[in-house]
């Protein structure tokens, strides 16, 4: 990863953190204990992955700033809706996420619960306010809704809680995956390309290929750290999916063809990119950084 595409995602965290803050409701207004809550869960945390990847994606065809904020945004708050419910004892039990206190921790359960409903809600009200031409608008949503829903992440997130203590194949694993975490990542791709233009068939298929291996390959680094890393360096606890007995592909194929397999979908998602040539240089930055991300 090159010194300019370090400087390219610190200045683009930095400036989408003071983002999505603006995109949140205010602690002042009623009722300020959920308004205060969805702030802790979706602010000051998270390596924002999807954030950068859409607006990698948008800088490929010169998308205006503030529909790619907007896209950014409503990625983010379904992806930290997600995560409060998934930390919730009804589904992972977790007591830490991102170095602090889960949100039924901090809170309690009940405001978890809402918290979850209300980002959710809030990501669809703030994509909906976008200044753009109707037909991008409800592309944009139908794909958010689709990557979010029952065939995308809560599908995903379901077989992941039917599968545990369950003898999974590589190929049932790979596609609990493809929705559960792959699905929010895809979007994200195609969301921000969305965002400079209407995208030709062979363009969504360069670009579906490329998100289809980092997605894997989020899930292969993941269950690797959760092998090997500790819950201070994760943010979250470690070791929990082997304590929980959840099929992995650490559990699965073993640590170092984990690892390889991970390296193998980066250099896939290098492949996909060649269509798009140096345009494509920061997305392919951030398929490295997936890869070689130690947390």
């Amino acid at each position: 990863m090159s010194a300019h595409f370090q400087d390219w995602m610190k200045s683009t965290q930095q400036q989408f953190e003071v983002l999505l803050a603006s995109f949140l409701p205010s602690t002042d207004a009623i009722p300020a204990k959920l308004h205060e809550a969805m702030r802790y869960a979706a602010l000051d945390g998270g390596k924002r992955v999807r954030p950068l990847l859409v607006y990698a994606a948008g800088f490929m065809f010169n998308a205006p700033a503030d529909l790619l904020a907007r896209a950014a945004a409503a990625l983010e708050m379904i992806h930290a809706y997600s995560l409060v419910h998934d930390d919730m004892p009804c589904m992972d039990d977790d007591a830490l996420r991102r170095g602090k206190p889960t949100v039924h921790v901090k809170y309690d359960e009940a405001t978890a619960l809402l918290v979850g409903d209300a980002l959710q809600a809030q990501a669809f009200l703030v994509l909906a306010e976008a200044q753009s031409e109707s037909s991008r608008q409800v592309a944009m949503l139908r794909l958010l809704a689709q990557a979010a829903g029952s065939t995308g992440m809560c599908g995903g997130q379901a077989i992941d809680l039917a599968s545990v203590g369950v003898a999974l194949t590589v190929g049932q694993l790979e596609q609990m995956h493809r929705l559960k975490t792959g699905a929010l990542l895809r979007a994200s791709v195609i969301m921000g390309a969305m965002c400079g233009k209407t995208l030709s068939a062979a363009e969504v298929a360069a670009l579906d290929a490329y998100a289809s291996a980092i997605g894997l390959a989020f899930q292969v680094v993941d269950d690797v750290l959760d092998a090997t890393a500790d819950s201070a360096t994760l943010g979250k606890t470690a070791g929990k999916d082997a304590a929980d007995n959840k099929p992995t592909y650490v559990s699965l194929l073993g640590l170092e063809a984990s690892q390889a397999l991970a390296k193998k979908l980066c250099d896939d998602a290098h492949a996909a990119l060649l269509p798009f040539g140096e345009k494509a240089h920061i997305l392919r930055n951030l398929a490295d950084l997936i890869v070689q991300r130690k947390a």
